[in-house]
């Protein structure tokens, strides 16, 4: 349990992160716990590999704590944090990842390790342990002439208690799981690239899945607009971990509403911060600063807007601990 009259984590960050990229951290925070404050929601997106660097560790106690009320994020997220779930013991670390030649790395390969920076994910364990499960769930919806979208189908899979033989985490430690009890809205643009759409892929080939049982990514931005339009009414706020597919496809309802339907009602994000290493001047959308959003109709000219150029998996962490008041 957090200690509410002790807050070691919040109260370094506000005696020593004064500047620059710090100090802009501790600026992101306190605007994010002062849009909750005034009843504004907030999206949180989370591209790269979060969830193989373990963010669920904290991230499920901000989500048990209401202090974000939809998801974005790549089908690799939302898959890799069961996996972490069912099969941690069998993750090997390898930090000295920079001196691996293609030798090592196909070694690795054969040994069913998939790498991810300086952490391995064990194939057979990870991927083979949900295959069966999750199969069985895509059938059966099948069957039934159910559709589903790719988390309804993971929360499925959690909620209906055939992992728990192969926990090897602690349960409150699974973003998903508490995402899961919660019933949280989230959307996975372009989940065909994770591995579990690898594979609905394959059964879709093999003719033993329908491609329309699985809900598309324009479902997911038509249920988006919807949540968008019925949940703006004190504003919602856009928290971007990283940047890609997760960012830009969610952040993208805003314009579609106003300029395509024509709603011209529909607010702009209320707050924005990125977290982000990406370069501006490639033409990125990783890499574009807060106001070149101005001009695609996504944010407001007053809109509170941060970028934290830092990494992720240090920068997270750290700004949800300031809003748990660890």
């Amino acid at each position: 349990m957090i200690n509410v009259n002790n807050h070691p984590i919040s109260e370094f960050l506000e005696k020593y992160f004064l500047h620059f990229n710090a100090a802009s951290l501790v600026d992101a925070a306190k605007e994010y716990e002062n849009q909750l404050e005034q009843g504004s929601k907030m999206l949180v997106s989370l591209a790269g590999a979060m969830s193989t660097a373990e963010l669920g560790k904290i991230f499920a106690e901000v989500i048990r704590q209401d202090k974000v009320h939809i998801i974005s994020c790549t089908g690799a997220n939302l898959e890799e944090d069961i996996m972490n779930l069912v099969a941690h013991s069998q993750y090997k670390r390898v930090p000295n990842y920079r001196d691996l030649t293609p030798q090592d790395e196909w070694d690795l390969l054969l040994k069913g390790l998939n790498r991810v920076t300086d952490t391995c994910i064990p194939e057979e364990e990870a991927f083979r342990r949900l295959q069966k499960h999750i199969y069985k769930i895509w059938k059966d919806a099948e069957d039934n002439n159910e559709r589903f979208f790719p988390h309804e189908f993971m929360y499925k899979l959690l909620l209906s208690g055939v992992l728990e033989q192969y926990y090897e985490i602690d349960i409150k430690n699974s973003w998903m799981y508490a995402a899961a009890k919660k019933n949280l809205p989230i959307v996975v643009p372009g989940w065909e690239d994770s591995t579990m759409g690898n594979i609905f892929a394959s059964y879709v080939m093999k003719g033993e899945l329908k491609a329309s049982t699985m809900k598309s990514g324009i479902e997911y931005m038509t249920f988006l607009a919807d949540w968008y339009t019925e949940n703006s009414g004190n504003g919602i706020g856009f928290f971007q971990i990283g940047g890609g597919i997760a960012g830009d496809f969610p952040i993208c309802v805003v314009p579609m509403l106003y300029q395509d339907l024509e709603r011209e009602d529909t607010p702009f994000w209320s707050y924005f911060c990125q977290i982000s290493d990406s370069t501006t001047s490639y033409g990125s959308y990783s890499g574009a600063v807060p106001n070149e959003k101005i001009t695609w109709g996504k944010l407001d000219i007053d809109t509170p807007k941060f970028v934290i150029e830092s990494d992720a998996t240090i920068v997270a962490p750290l700004i949800f601990a300031y809003l748990l008041k660890m």
